[in-house]
């Protein structure tokens, strides 16, 4: 059955190794028949969550007038979730983080809309040369997956990546294009 995958990047450099595996990923998806949109966060306008709870008191799911807008109609009916981030001190880039953070307007009681995700998976690179280094921002994927009850499709982590281009070496577009390709 064909799905509907949402990538959202968060690396605000243009062209990076995360942008490339997610390209990776997208062309695999796209090789199986998915519709797939990406959306690089970093180039948006998007606030934290305020935790102010006016979750759907207008229009929309947050009451914060910024890019989040441009994602919700997306989000919303996406069928599939792939979080795509370098890893910034350990954890998931703060652009995406926000985003993440975002999606409670979809888990409080006054919500008007719900998402139609049902799966989602994590791609990640960064410098740290063992996977041991991503734990942090792995544990916020799978709190994040079990919380909004997606169904975990798996994890990519490419390790030793730093420079840009530096995802060019060693076999991880490949392997970013074959986890694509399996869902």
């Amino acid at each position: 059955m064909n799905k509907n995958i949402l990538i959202l990047t968060g690396s605000p450099r243009k062209n990076g190794n995360s942008d490339m595996l997610a390209d990776a990923f997208m062309k695999g998806a796209k090789e199986k028949g998915h519709t797939v949109n990406k959306i690089e966060v970093a180039k948006l306008n998007i606030n934290g969550c305020k935790a102010c709870i006016m979750c759907w008191t207008k229009d929309r799911a947050c009451v914060q007038c910024d890019d989040m807008k441009e994602i919700e109609p997306l989000l919303e009916s996406a069928d599939m979730l792939v979080l795509v981030s370098p890893l910034y001190f350990f954890g998931i880039s703060a652009q995406l983080k926000a985003v993440i953070d975002r999606f409670c307007a979809y888990c409080v009681d006054s919500r008007k809309k719900s998402l139609n995700v049902k799966e989602s998976a994590l791609i990640m690179c960064g410098e740290c040369d063992a996977e041991r280094f991503f734990s942090g921002a792995v544990d916020t994927y799978k709190h994040t997956a079990d919380y909004m009850k997606w169904k975990d499709r798996g994890i990519l982590i490419a390790t030793s990546v730093s420079a840009k281009g530096d995802i060019l070496q060693g076999d991880w577009l490949n392997k970013a294009q074959a986890f694509g390709t399996s869902i």
